[in-house]
């Protein structure tokens, strides 16, 4: 842009981008016209709004750049008009009741801060997506509302500590991406992997992670040159991808890029998860971003780090080496310990999903349980600070936030937990629940809200204080001792934590179904009300496509699995039955002994029988959903998703008693260990 662009234009957009001024629609059209002719010298012919709807994906529509002259010719034109406004269609994309099907009219709305892209000979251009009566459709806008919110309160605390400078704080982030990869033949033969993106039977296979020889170890060379190809592919759009290794299940795989502002890392990410996709296709191979494909091994997840700098690059959570450093990182450290536990339902709901239903809490994947691990050095800090004692035995006095220097603390002096769904790691928190199909945009709007929120509780109450390192004491250490609770350093997967934890009063939703209710209480929605993330009808709309997602995926994987058995799993066994009665006739005949071949008849009849009036049942329940919508994510999760398990158990049993060449799609041992 700065290439392209006049000195005062360039000027105009970075005032934009920093201060949040508007743009004039002069200076849009001068930008207009310098990215398209930087688009076409790429080689694209067309433009599109590339838009973030509630759908979890993204949307593309594609509108050439000519325009016709009058003569007979064209001539490629753009508009700063085009530029900064579209329309698609809205109303065939999920909202919640926001839109009737009939008021089919939406816009998209340029967002400056976000880098536009050429991909595939198209100008892509990152934008809002509201309605005609300007509800926002879309992740990106209340990701925008929250970067600014927890901005501007931020800059309210950095004030109070003589931070006259700067501007701006924020919000940072790094996805971590989880993957599978299987090959593109075998993945065909699975009717659940094609419809549901996991496998809905699967028998374990003689061999599974128990070995840990995935994890870390050599990349075969058909990934390799997937992963060359992923990573050339990322950073000629400006995606920096910079780590790519093996993970712990056989066939998984992770990729990280370099930390950036949260919306151009939730940007990054779809783009991430659809270059995958793609770039998997090329090398015959199919790219699985389920959060659980396979029963038994580890399911994939992204890591979400989260943090807050300032414009001028400084980190608000590193501790420093003077009172002042010292008592910033503490205040912003327990505005997010409070923010955390007072919505840690809220923050709970925003990676519930019926994919995450299945890794939550097993195979390295954190419990449903919110809690936060800060390590061994600053929890004796902040105990410190509760009990109103000494940090070091050697020091006489009482540790006094904003008077007192505490020992510098280096990053990552702890060793990680695993087990724990938020953990401190050095400069940023890890919130490791989200399930690896998401979009990371919910997660960090909340963290962004909450953290708005606790901030400007903390500014009211220090702004109008006569004795601010003492009011800054007090706050600290009132606010640590009433949310300690959150704080968790042990193991996230005992049962000895759940008793501990109930204990507490924390909340454990372990399913979506149990956990998304949580998302409207009256204490939910006046927090993002009052902070301007989403109206009230925004907000219950999201509620509802969340609730309708739900039901919808479990309804699909039921009658996937219906289709599967009949069609498939049952004709299979009985095929092979019939040979073994047929066999078991002839040594009758023969008059030798048929011990074999009676005891897999029986076993066979006996578990195909239960398979039927499984398959039986499921099919009747699936006619009596209930017609509200939280009914029936309850009536899913308690009945449909119920016998969805015994269906697999049963067919899984099956699978390992039939001769594999009856058997009609490939195995978990065809899958994990082909490629």
């Amino acid at each position: 842009m700065q290439r392209c662009l006049p000195a005062e234009v360039f000027s105009e957009w970075k005032k934009c981008v920093t201060e949040g001024s508007q743009l004039p629609l002069s200076v849009a059209n001068e930008i207009a016209e310098a990215m398209k002719q930087w688009a076409v010298q790429k080689g694209a012919t067309h433009y599109t709004h590339w838009f973030q709807p509630m759908t979890g994906i993204t949307a593309e529509k594609h509108d050439s750049f000519i325009s016709p002259t009058g003569d007979g010719r064209v001539i490629m034109e753009f508009s700063g008009k085009e530029l900064v406004r579209g329309e698609p269609d809205a109303s065939s994309f999920p909202s919640g009741g926001l839109r009737a099907t009939f008021e089919a009219r939406g816009y998209t709305a340029w967002d400056p801060t976000s880098s536009a892209f050429v991909r595939d000979g198209s100008l892509y251009i990152p934008t809002c997506f509201c309605s005609y009566n300007g509800e926002a459709l879309d992740k990106k806008t209340p990701l925008l509302r929250s970067m600014d919110e927890v901005s501007r309160e931020a800059v309210r605390i950095l004030r109070l500590f003589g931070d006259d400078q700067t501007k701006r704080v924020i919000a940072s982030v790094g996805a971590e991406q989880e993957y599978f990869l299987l090959p593109k033949d075998l993945y065909a033969q699975r009717e659940d992997l094609r419809l549901t993106g996991r496998t809905l039977f699967g028998a374990q296979p003689p061999k599974g992670q128990e070995l840990d020889d995935h994890y870390f170890g050599t990349i075969r060379n058909r990934v390799s040159a997937f992963m060359r190809d992923l990573d050339l592919q990322l950073w000629r759009l400006g995606v920096l991808s910079k780590t790519k290794h093996n993970e712990g299940a056989p066939c998984q795989h992770e990729m990280a890029p370099i930390y950036t502002d949260a919306n151009t890392a939730c940007d990054d990410n779809q783009l991430i998860m659809a270059i995958m996709k793609k770039c998997a296709a090329k090398h015959n191979l199919v790219c699985l971003l389920h959060e659980k494909p396979f029963a038994g091994i580890s399911g994939s997840g992204k890591h979400n780090n989260w943090s807050l700098a300032t414009d001028a690059g400084s980190n608000l959570f590193s501790p420093g080496k003077t009172p002042s450093q010292n008592a910033r990182f503490l205040v912003f450290l327990t505005a997010f310990i409070v923010g955390v536990d007072e919505y840690q339902d809220l923050l709970r709901c925003t990676v519930a999903s019926a994919g995450n239903d299945h890794r939550l809490g097993a195979n390295e994947a954190p419990p449903a349980i919110i809690s936060i691990f800060l390590g061994d050095e600053l929890n004796a800090i902040i105990k410190s600070i509760i009990d109103d004692t000494s940090y070091h035995e050697q020091k006489k006095s009482m540790l006094r936030i904003g008077v007192d220097v505490l020992p510098s603390i280096p990053k990552d002096t702890t060793d990680r937990n695993r087990t724990s769904p938020l953990a401190f790691t050095g400069n940023k928190f890890e919130l490791r629940m989200l399930g690896s199909s998401q979009s990371i945009a919910e997660p960090n709007i909340i963290l962004n809200t909450i953290m708005a929120e606790t901030l400007s509780r903390f500014a009211a109450q220090l702004e109008g204080a006569e004795d601010f390192d003492k009011a800054l004491h007090d706050l600290v250490r009132e606010n640590l001792i009433a949310h300690q609770r959150i704080l968790f350093d042990g193991n996230g997967y005992s049962d000895e934590w759940k008793k501990e934890a109930a204990r507490r009063g924390l909340s454990n939703f372990p399913s979506a179904a149990e956990c998304l209710p949580a998302m409207i209480s009256e204490k939910n929605i006046d927090l993002v009300v009052r902070r301007g993330i989403y109206t009230e009808s925004e907000f219950r709309a999201r509620y509802a496509i969340h609730l309708e997602g739900y039901n919808k995926i479990v309804n699909i994987e039921a009658r996937t699995m219906v289709d599967m058995v009949i069609h498939q799993i049952l004709p299979a066994a009985l095929n092979y039955t019939k040979v073994l009665c047929n066999v078991l006739h002839s040594k009758q005949q023969a008059g030798a002994s048929c011990k074999a071949e009676k005891e897999l008849i029986g076993e066979m009849s006996a578990h195909t029988d239960a398979l039927y009036d499984a398959v039986q049942q499921v099919r009747n329940d699936l006619k009596n959903i209930p017609q509200d919508p939280a009914q029936a994510a309850m009536y899913y999760h308690d009945v449909i998703v119920s016998g969805m398990e015994k269906m697999r158990v049963l067919a899984d049993k099956l699978e390992s008693l039939t001769d594999k060449a009856y058997w009609p799609y490939p195995t978990y041992s065809d899958l994990l260990f082909y490629i």
